[in-house]
């Protein structure tokens, strides 16, 4: 028994059979192209797909940003490999001195590359940081669009004070037209993102910051909360629908002759968390209602600053 063991062990196999296993693991090739297509693919809808100039300008930014420091990461990957490889243990011709003197050209190489590295990148980023003020008003002859942001639990607001108007996780605005913001929140402290066109900022209670965007084309791009807030943090995102400046308008009154009226009741009601909440549209809004948000919200943390305890502003009503 043990012989015919032994002799099976031995015995040649069909080649088909040794090819068979072969056929069956994936290619190097395929590997690749996998792993391009992830990589393609997480470049949608994101910073690295601006549609927008201010969005562009930050991409702008980041490449340069790279570009300069790649100047000094490439070379020293190169030498790391290159030392590797000369210093080896199989190379004879390799010597090595353990013996160290003072080198003033290798001093210099070494400080000079690094500080003026800092130095491009600091000037790159101090110029870009102030040429992408997010106040900063956007250049064009249109009209900019306004729009009041106020940040809930955990949903997103949005008044147009011109149109009379309000949404909630739906944000329209029209392509070429420069949109103002004025960005506040009713509970805790968030952040305001559309990747695609750029510049994150945050929401703060009894505060306003301004932020100014613009959407080249029409299109819809996703925004999102990027600062946590909550259990229902994950679903805090809205959809922004860049349309034409010519169908705004159409939009507008359509929104008028629909929905509900965003009164103090309203309000009241919306204020308290949610999650996952489906966009929706308010017909009427009170103009003055996203600074009384911004007052009573000061208020109530002024108050509670006064009394040495703090808990976030929530379920404030409109009145």
């Amino acid at each position: 028994m043990r012989r015919l063991r032994n002799a099976s062990l031995h015995e040649p196999q069909h080649p088909a059979a040794l090819a068979a296993p072969r056929r069956q693991r994936p290619s190097k090739l395929r590997w690749v192209v996998v792993c391009a297509a992830v990589l393609l693919a997480s470049c949608r809808q994101g910073v690295l797909d601006p549609q927008g100039p201010i969005a562009a300008a930050e991409l702008l930014l980041l490449i340069n940003a790279t570009a300069i420091m790649l100047v000094v990461v490439i070379p020293v990957i190169a030498l790391t490999l290159g030392f590797a490889w000369w210093y080896r243990a199989s190379n004879p011709r390799a010597n090595h001195s353990p013996d160290w003197d003072y080198q003033g050209g290798v001093e210099f190489v070494v400080w000079s590359i690094p500080a003026l590295v800092v130095i491009l990148l600091g000037g790159v980023n101090w110029i870009g940081s102030h040429q992408l003020d997010p106040a900063a008003p956007i250049p064009s002859s249109v009209k900019p669009l306004q729009v009041e942001v106020v940040s809930l639990d955990w949903k997103w607001l949005f008044i147009y004070p011109e149109q009379g108007i309000a949404t909630v996780n739906q944000l329209v605005i029209p392509a070429g037209t420069p949109v103002s913001f004025s960005l506040t929140s009713a509970t805790v402290m968030n952040s305001f993102f559309v990747p695609q066109l750029g510049s994150q900022i945050y929401t703060m209670a009894g505060m306003a910051t301004r932020l100014n965007l613009l959407a080249d084309k029409p299109g819809e791009f996703p925004g999102l909360s990027a600062q946590f807030s909550g259990d229902g943090f994950s679903d805090m995102r809205f959809a922004v629908k860049s349309v034409p400046a010519g169908d705004f308008g159409g939009w507008v009154a359509t929104a008028r002759g629909s929905g509900a009226v965003l009164d103090d009741a309203g309000y009241a009601e919306l204020a308290k968390p949610s999650h996952a909440v489906p966009p929706k549209t308010y017909r009427s809004v009170d103009p003055k209602l996203f600074e009384r948000i911004v007052n009573q919200t000061a208020l109530a943390a002024e108050k509670a600053r006064a009394s040495g305890a703090w808990c976030p502003p929530a379920s404030q009503t409109g009145g």
